[in-house]
C-alpha cells in the first residue's frame, strides 16, 4: 500500500462513522505512524508503506473511529506554538485557552516585559500561579513569555503533574515552573499562613478550571465525555462552583494590583461576574470574547 491509498482509506473509514474532522484525523495519524509531516505526505503519494506501519495505522484508525481523541493516539497537541505531550490523564489543550495567555499578558502590561523600556533596568521578578495545570500548557507558555517569572502550577492529579513536569522539561522550563499536588491554591495558602506576612504574594493567577455542569455530561461529544478526565471537566452541579472557591483563594494570595485571569464556561460569564462583584477586594473587571464571540476569559484586579 502507498501513502495515497492509505490516506484515502483512512478518510473513508472515519467518514463512514461520522468522525469529526475525519480528513485531518486521517492525516495526523498517518503522519504520526510514518514520522513525516503533511507536506511529505502530499509530495510523496506513491511512497510505499511497510506492512507493520500500515497495520499500526489502521489500528489507530479503528480506535479513532471508536471515539478516542486523535491527540491521545498521537500523544501530542500544539498550544501557543509549542508541542505538548498529552495523555488521558490531562485535558487536551484547546485553541480558545490561548486567550487566557493573551489577556494575562495584556493585563500585566509593562510588568510583563523583562527589561524596563525606559530605564533599561531589569523588571521586578514576577510570581505566577497556574491553578489546575493539567498538561502544564498555561504554565509553560507563560514561562516562555515571562522570562523573569517564577511559576507555581497546581493540580490535584499526580498523573497530570507527571505529564506537566515532562512538558516543562521538554521546553527548558523545569527550573522556573514548580509543580504542586494540591486542590486549587490550598498548599500555597498554607505556605502563606505558616510564613505570616513574610510570605511573598503573587502578581498573576491564571486558571482553566473545571466548568461544565454535571447535568450537561451527556451533551458533550463522545470523545470528551468518554475519554477526557472528568475531574478536569466538571465543576459541580451548576458548573460554576469552582469559581467561587478559586476567586476567594486568589484574593488571599494576590498582591495589591495583582491580576486574576480565568477561562469561562459557556453561559457562565454573568454568574462569575456576580460572584466577584459581591466582593469588595476586586476592580477593573473585564470579560473577553473568543473568536466565536463567546465570552471566554474573565479578568479582574486585586485592589
Amino acid at each position: 500500500m502507498d501513502v495515497r491509498g492509505a490516506l484515502k482509506e483512512g478518510m473513508t473509514r472515519l467518514r463512514a462513522v461520522n468522525t469529526p474532522s475525519h480528513t485531518l484525523a486521517a492525516e495526523l495519524l498517518l503522519m504520526h505512524v510514518l514520522g513525516r509531516d503533511r507536506a511529505w505526505l502530499y509530495t510523496n503519494p506513491e511512497a510505499a508503506i511497510e506492512a507493520v506501519a500500515a497495520d499500526k495505522y489502521f489500528g489507530l484508525l479503528a480506535r479513532r473511529a471508536a471515539g478516542e481523541p486523535t491527540q491521545y493516539l498521537t500523544g501530542k497537541q500544539e498550544f501557543w506554538g509549542l508541542e505538548f505531550e498529552v495523555t488521558p490523564a490531562v485535558l487536551i489543550p484547546r485553541p480558545e485557552t490561548e486567550h487566557v495567555i493573551e489577556v494575562a499578558l495584556e493585563r500585566l502590561g509593562a510588568r510583563g516585559i523583562k527589561i524596563d523600556m525606559v530605564t533599561g533596568a531589569p523588571s521586578p521578578a514576577l510570581r505566577v500561579a497556574d491553578v489546575g495545570t493539567g498538561s502544564g500548557c498555561l504554565a509553560v507558555a507563560l514561562a516562555q513569555e515571562l522570562p523573569h517569572a517564577e511559576i507555581f502550577a497546581t493540580d490535584i492529579s499526580p498523573a497530570a503533574l507527571e505529564v506537566a513536569g515532562r512538558n516543562a522539561a521538554r521546553h527548558g522550563m523545569a527550573e522556573r515552573v514548580h509543580f504542586m499536588e494540591t486542590n486549587l491554591l490550598e498548599a500555597l495558602l498554607r505556605d502563606k499562613q505558616s510564613n505570616g506576612r513574610q510570605s511573598p504574594l503573587f502578581d498573576l493567577v491564571v486558571s482553566n478550571p473545571p466548568y461544565i455542569a454535571q447535568s450537561e455530561g451527556e451533551q458533550l461529544p463522545r470523545e470528551v465525555r468518554e475519554h477526557e478526565p472528568h475531574a478536569a471537566l466538571f465543576g459541580g452541579p451548576t458548573g460554576i462552583e469552582m469559581y467561587a472557591r478559586l476567586i476567594e483563594q486568589a484574593g488571599s494570595l494576590l498582591k495589591s494590583g495583582g491580576i486574576l485571569v480565568l477561562e469561562l464556561g459557556y453561559d457562565s460569564a454573568e454568574r462569575v461576574r456576580a460572584i466577584i462583584a459581591a466582593l469588595p477586594a476586586w476592580t477593573n473587571i473585564s470579560i473577553t470574547n473568543d473568536l466565536a464571540e463567546i465570552p471566554r476569559v474573565f479578568a479582574a484586579q486585586r485592589m
